[in-house]
């Protein structure tokens, strides 16, 4: 049975193999803001962070199932004040994955996908640069030689996906 935002490899209606459409889509995009912004390396775990971030932020925004149909710079907004600072970004993510498997009579490879990305987002942590240690009237310190902790991947890639809307 084929799911919103999922296409048969034997197109629409057929029995192939489902594509799950709107995941990588949602991927796509935030490929692209991230590489527009060149903030990090494509090929480093920041990156990777900063992607899967912005893709489930713009997956689960997608509450008609018009991803695959929209516009880019209509959507910037919405997603630029889910992914702000002050927001409970992982908060919404939970309430929203939880709303769509529970509405979701069975698996589908969009959800797999998302689910998967938020597992890793929250079990992987990478070391980064201590910004809560970072004087406030002092000279900030070196990113090399400034203290570092072990952060979810998460709350690293945040606001690299935020910034990268930004700079858009």
């Amino acid at each position: 049975m084929l799911h919103r935002g999922q296409e048969s490899a034997d197109g629409p209606g057929g029995e192939g193999l489902v594509v799950p459409m709107a995941w990588l889509y949602a991927e796509y995009i935030a490929d692209e803001l991230l590489r527009t912004g060149d903030l990090m390396p494509p090929t480093s775990f920041e990156f990777r962070a900063g992607r899967d971030a912005l893709a489930l932020t713009i997956f689960l925004a997608d509450t008609h199932g018009e991803l695959s149909g929209i516009r880019v710079v209509t959507q910037l907004e919405t997603w630029l004040s889910l992914t702000a600072y002050d927001q409970p970004w992982q908060d919404w993510v939970r309430t929203r994955m939880e709303r769509l498997t529970a509405d979701a009579p069975g698996s589908s490879p969009d959800l797999d996908l998302a689910v998967a990305t938020w597992r890793w987002l929250r079990e992987t942590e990478l070391l980064a640069p201590d910004l809560d240690a970072v004087p406030g009237d002092g000279p900030v310190p070196d990113e090399d030689a400034g203290p570092k902790v072990w952060t979810p991947a998460w709350r690293l890639g945040l606001p690299l996906g935020h910034l990268a809307i930004h700079l858009f």
